[in-house]
């Protein structure tokens, strides 16, 4: 995980960024959204947030025993570029996002000894400079759901890593071993 830390101040006063807070949406999110309307169009048929599976998965497809996570990157501490920790109240964003990885972890581990299979979409597959189209997504999840594997995790590209791809191939870049 990555923590970064500035001693920037906040750029609110305290009522403002308490308005902006608790503006934050726990359910129905633009991801969440995107991803249920392209499953529908694709004919699958799902339930949300249902109360008595643990975690309330934010997608629940009965049919294909198969959950779908949408978390968003700041919320749930992903190390991308999404993620990053405040520079205010640092110890109380610490151990409130630690507490949702755990948290996490343990409905995990609750929803696969139930016999669940287990997709986790993250909020940087679908926005940001590391997205990834919408339709490669869904045909990333609607095979998976149509598959037999457990788990399934999406996050955004690795922009970095293509950014040197696509400037230097590997050859480029590597001296050559007999010195010519």
């Amino acid at each position: 995980m990555r923590w970064l830390s500035g001693s920037m101040p906040d750029v609110h006063d305290p009522a403002t960024r308490s308005r902006n807070m608790a503006a934050i949406r726990g359910r129905d999110t633009k991801p969440e959204l995107l991803i249920r309307s392209g499953l529908h169009r694709q004919g699958f048929r799902f339930r949300v947030n249902r109360k008595e599976l643990p975690g309330k998965p934010d997608i629940v497809l009965s049919r294909f025993h198969a959950v779908i996570f949408v978390h968003g990157c700041f919320w749930h501490g992903h190390d991308c570029h999404l993620f990053r920790l405040p520079g205010t109240r640092t110890e109380f964003w610490t151990a409130k996002i630690g507490a949702n990885q755990e948290r996490d972890k343990v409905v995990g581990s609750a929803l696969l000894s139930e016999g669940w299979r287990i997709a986790t979409v993250w909020e940087c597959a679908l926005k940001g400079k590391s997205r990834i189209e919408l339709q490669e997504l869904l045909t990333r999840l609607t095979s998976w759901l149509r598959g037999d594997e457990l788990l399934l995790e999406i996050r955004g590209q690795d922009v970095k890593s293509m950014r040197a791809s696509s400037m230097h191939p590997p050859e480029a870049t590597e001296p050559d071993p007999s010195g010519r």
